[in-house]
C-alpha cells in the first residue's frame, strides 16, 4: 500500500467516523461506547453501594456522641487560644505603636 493510499482511506475513515448524523457511519460505535460507560457507571455504583453497607464499620450512636462532644471541646479550647493570642498581640502592638 503506498503512501496516497493510506492517506486517503484513513481520511474516508476518519470522515465515516466523524459524521455527526446518527444514521451514517459508524454512530452505533458511539452508541455501544456510551452503553459500555454507562455500564461501568452502574457497576461502580453497585460496588460502591456493596461496600458501605457490608465491608464499612459504621460507628454506633454512642460513639458518634462521644467523637462530636470531643470535636466540640477540642475546637472550643482552640478558639479559646486563638482569641487570648489575638487580644495578647494587639495590647502588645497597642503599646508599642501608641505608648502613653
Amino acid at each position: 500500500m503506498s503512501r496516497t493510499d493510506f492517506v486517503s482511506t484513513g481520511v474516508a475513515q476518519l470522515v465515516e467516523h466523524r459524521s455527526p448524523k446518527p444514521g451514517v457511519g459508524s454512530s452505533s460505535l458511539s452508541s455501544r461506547a456510551n452503553i459500555f460507560e454507562m455500564k461501568k457507571i452502574v457497576v461502580y455504583i453497585k460496588e460502591s453501594y456493596n461496600e458501605l453497607v457490608h465491608k464499612v464499620s459504621w460507628p454506633t450512636y454512642s460513639e458518634l456522641t462521644n467523637s462530636a462532644i470531643v470535636v466540640l471541646y477540642a475546637s472550643l479550647i482552640i478558639a479559646l487560644v486563638v482569641f487570648s493570642m489575638d487580644f495578647c498581640f494587639q495590647t502588645l502592638m497597642e503599646k508599642v505603636i501608641y505608648p502613653h
